[in-house]
């Protein structure tokens, strides 16, 4: 795969849904495809179509479905078989190439967008976006993060002079709607870790810190906010610079990592998605988290990471409509 993959050459190699089936085997099993079923590695059969192209489904319409038959099990599978691809009714073709402008789009994609650009209904333009931000999930093996890490929080919603009186009136009295989103950026790597949170008091700072990193071996970055205070003896050490009175780096310890993050999250959140609720905003964070990570790759490699993260996640449609997580 070019590793300067654009939009209009991943649409000349995709001339057909057959053509999509065959990238993404390529990209997801390489030469050796693998039973989702039984995990057998052992090469499966190709039911090639009578017809050389095409197969009668139960409904009699034609198929470019690409099947395989396992050769130890013997139950048949495809490339979607097992991942949030699973079951959907959206041509491949049409997934594939969401999939490369979620994956190179820096400001992400709209649901909207994703309808008008497509042609597909609203309800399966907003489902098939947050599958995809499924598979952005980082794996939940990974390891903790070490080193330097700088932890920092902001506040996504609304202006209070946009509010309603009630709202505005609770101005100045530390009452807010805002959801804070807590981010650790890890100065080695470049990786950033976020978790939407209920607020930024101790005990919650605290979960995702100890979650998402070894204390002991972390040498943790932050403001002079009293709750990183209190955390600070955790850690393998702590340093904090201090912005009441004008101090945004001193030496390599500053918290601009986190704050170059969320100017971006908030940029895209505004200007394309508009409105996010506090429902799904999890979702869309994950998405952030994982464009940002993987920055320094080319987008065919971040689509590849992408279609890697399918495997063996499922995200039905009752669950982000019942606001479940």
């Amino acid at each position: 795969m070019s590793q300067r993959l654009s939009l209009i050459k991943l649409v000349d190699q995709l001339r057909t849904e057959a053509d999509a089936y065959k990238y993404l085997e390529d990209l997801r099993w390489g030469d050796q495809p693998s039973c989702p079923h039984c995990g057998s590695v052992r090469t499966p059969y190709f039911l090639k179509p009578s017809n050389g192209s095409s197969r009668k489904t139960r409904t009699g319409s034609a198929s470019e479905r690409r099947v395989w038959k396992c050769a130890d099990c013997r139950k048949q599978f495809s490339v979607l078989t097992g991942t949030v691809l699973h079951g959907s009714k959206i041509p491949v073709r049409t997934w594939v190439l969401v999939m490369f402008e979620m994956a190179s789009s820096k400001n992400g994609m709209s649901a909207r967008e994703i309808q008008r650009k497509y042609d597909i209904t609203p309800e399966a333009a907003w489902f098939m976006a947050h599958r995809l931000r499924e598979a952005m999930k980082r794996d939940p093996i990974a390891g903790l993060l070490t080193g330097r890490v700088v932890a920092d929080e902001t506040w996504y919603g609304g202006r209070h002079k946009n509010r309603h009186m009630g709202d505005q009136r609770a101005r100045g009295k530390g009452i807010t709607d805002k959801t804070p989103i807590m981010s650790l950026v890890s100065r080695e790597t470049g990786e950033v870790r976020s978790r939407v949170v209920t607020d930024v008091k101790p005990g919650n700072l605290r979960a995702v810190l100890v979650e998402q990193t070894d204390p002991k071996r972390t040498h943790l970055h932050t403001d002079t906010s009293g709750p990183y205070i209190a955390l600070g003896p955790e850690f393998a050490s702590h340093q904090a610079v201090n912005h009441k009175i004008g101090e945004y780096v001193r030496g390599d310890v500053s918290t601009n990592q986190a704050e170059s993050y969320f100017a971006q999250l908030k940029r895209s959140l505004d200007g394309t998605h508009h409105h996010v609720s506090r429902e799904h905003l999890h979702r869309y964070v994950t998405e952030f988290d994982f464009r940002f990570s993987t920055r320094k790759l080319a987008d065919s490699e971040r689509m590849a990471k992408i279609i890697t993260g399918t495997t063996g996640r499922r995200l039905t449609y009752v669950k982000p409509t019942r606001g479940s997580f």
